[in-house]
């Protein structure tokens, strides 16, 4: 009888183990491929010199990954920065404000518009959003913001909608159905007896939002905020055709940029010698690194977080 019952047991956690290894094989496999395939690149540029080098020179075989990383880097950033307030003020409007006949018309839209294909949001971008940039937002920005000091060569050049603030745009509203569910699901799982005890207390609505939500789901919002930036570093198609592709490291949002997926997407079938195609291997190397960098910084710094409320 016993072994009956152990030897479903010990398949199962055979199957359960090698589904965990296999996990890890995949990421070793794709670090391994990665590697080889841009190692006439690595031996040529070197790992700080491909890095920090800004020419992009196919005709000259001279390859340089800043320009890339700048572009990847700020599209994500300003992502996040347009996407997170919003995509949060969702999630308290849906769970906390909301009335029921609304909640669920919400959360619908919210799941569509999560569904919808990166290239559907490209086209879109190209041929309305870009449009409204260039007549309307960025020109407005310019007379306004453009004119300050410092903040002003955030927005100098000619508006054309092809640039890294519509691309940030883009991004944002691409990973906000990402950021609002997730947010939605951690404020749904705050114990109503600790909100309604607040309230009995004589709290507000918004003091309980502000010091009982937000703070007991600090660490799904984050969790969803690290995700919702895995899917903007990756992004591809939806970037292509709102940024251009253009090597190079500007201080105005106006002007066109290039991101490492940008790049591969366009390039990768024109590379005609061995070092351009290696060196194009060696952006996505550069790509998984960050993206796996990205989530270890995550993982522990909410390791420590957990660690410091428990404290």
């Amino acid at each position: 009888m016993n072994r009956e019952r152990s030897l479903p047991g010990s398949l199962f956690y055979i199957l359960t183990a090698l589904s965990a290894f296999l996990v890890i094989l995949f990421l070793v496999g794709i670090f391994y491929i990665l590697f080889s395939e841009s190692y006439l690149a690595i031996r040529k540029f070197g790992i700080v010199g491909f890095i920090l080098s800004q020419e992009w020179d196919p005709v000259r075989d001279l390859f340089g990954a800043l320009p890339t990383i700048f572009g990847t880097v700020v599209t994500t950033l300003l992502a996040l920065l347009f996407a997170v307030p919003v995509a949060i003020g969702i999630a308290i409007f849906v769970t906390e404000i909301a009335p029921d006949y609304i909640k669920a018309p919400v959360s619908v839209a919210i799941e569509l518009l999560a569904a919808i294909p990166s290239i559907i949001y490209g086209m879109w971008g190209l041929f309305t959003l870009s449009p409204i940039m260039a007549e309307y937002i960025e020109p407005a920005l310019q007379a306004t913001l453009g004119r300050l000091p410092v903040v002003g060569r955030l927005f100098e050049g000619v508006p054309m909608g092809i640039d890294l603030l519509t691309a940030g745009v883009i991004l944002s509203i691409m990973i906000i159905p990402l950021i609002a569910s997730i947010s939605r699901d951690a404020f749904s799982l705050v114990p109503s007896m600790v909100k309604e005890s607040a309230y009995g207390v004589g709290a507000t609505r918004w003091e309980v939002i502000k010091k009982i939500v937000l703070p007991y789901s600090k660490f799904g919002i984050f969790g969803g905020v690290i995700l919702a930036m895995g899917r903007a570093l990756g992004e591809t198609m939806a970037v292509a055709f709102v940024l251009g592709n253009k090597h190079q490291i500007t201080t105005s949002l106006l002007d066109a940029a290039a991101t490492i997926t940008v790049s591969l997407a366009n390039e990768f079938t024109e590379a005609d010698t061995d070092i351009y195609l290696s060196s194009l291997f060696y952006l996505s190397l550069i790509l998984f690194v960050i993206s796996f960098l990205t989530l270890g910084v995550a993982k522990l710094t909410i390791h420590r977080l957990q660690k410091g409320g428990a404290g």
